[in-house]
């Protein structure tokens, strides 16, 4: 029975002192691949084994971009209003108070300038974690700003979009925001200034319909879903079964919407390499 019977008393650990690992410690992609969260870090967010986009925000990709991480924010206190004074389960201004507290974001964009290989640019990231991405007044402002600043200072802008499309609460004032922004990239062009747009998981709604696709290069991240309807909404509207792979990044390259598909880890040096292009 010797076999039953723990011969080496030497470990005793009661079990109420045991410790799990800390949550967050290890990330399981879609496919099952287990990484560890310091690997994912220094791999800029993708995993090794099976090359899958983790979605970040713009926490990450200023890390990843910004030379250092070192950015000057713009337009970093703007908040939303409530124009309309919606209320569906709580009043708008509580609901926004609230994913304020809880995601540390004002709201769901992000504009900055720095350097990206000792060149100047203008990075304005949208983060999914604020309300789904949503594009309100304070995102349609805030990348107008950071248009005018590019032209102010004759510098490229870079717009990262991960959004599901117009934020409800805000109705028409949301809609007015795919022609406001639309006008100022327009002055953009005009100005000659580089202008990179770049679609991740995922990129749908109005603004699919607007500034994610005006860009004079527009460039996705593998696998990213990009679209303008849901595919269920246009398969019950169609009345007919999708293509395998629809809406899907290489499904919209193959069909003329985008130029290239970039790996995040090559991210940098691409777009430093697309802006060389242009200037030359």
């Amino acid at each position: 029975m010797a076999w039953f019977n723990r011969k080496d008393k030497g470990i005793q650990t009661p079990t109420t002192a045991k410790k799990e690992a800390p949550d967050g410690l290890w990330y399981k992609t879609p496919s099952g691949k287990i990484v560890h969260m310091r690997e994912l870090k220094n791999n800029s967010y993708v995993s090794p084994e099976d090359d899958y986009h983790v979605r970040i925000g713009s926490k990450e990709y200023f890390e990843i971009l910004f030379d250092n991480n070192e950015f000057e924010e713009l337009d970093a206190e703007m908040t939303s209003a409530d124009p309309l004074k919606f209320s569906d389960t709580k009043p708008y201004p509580a609901r926004i108070a609230a994913t304020q507290e809880k995601s540390g974001l004002k709201d769901a964009v992000r504009s900055a300038v720095g350097k990206m290989h000792n060149k100047d640019i203008v990075i304005a990231c949208m983060d999914f974690g604020f309300i789904g991405g949503s594009m309100g007044s304070v995102v349609g402002e805030k990348i107008a700003r950071a248009i005018d600043y590019s032209l102010k200072h004759k510098i490229p802008f870079l717009m990262i979009s991960k959004s599901g499309g117009a934020r409800m609460m805000e109705a028409g004032f949301s809609l007015m925001q795919m022609a406001k922004t639309s006008a100022k990239l327009a002055l953009l062009s005009e100005a000659k200034i580089p202008y990179i747009s770049l679609l991740t998981d995922p990129t749908t709604g109005g603004v699919t319909a607007s500034y994610a696709m005006l860009g004079d290069f527009n460039i996705a991240e593998p696998g990213s879903l990009i679209g303008f309807a849901g595919p269920r909404i246009i398969r019950e509207t169609i009345g007919k079964d999708l293509p395998k792979g629809f809406q899907s990044a290489e499904f919209v390259l193959d069909h003329g919407f985008l130029d290239f598909i970039v790996d995040r880890r090559s991210l940098k040096r691409k777009l430093t390499t697309l802006l060389e292009l242009l200037e030359n």
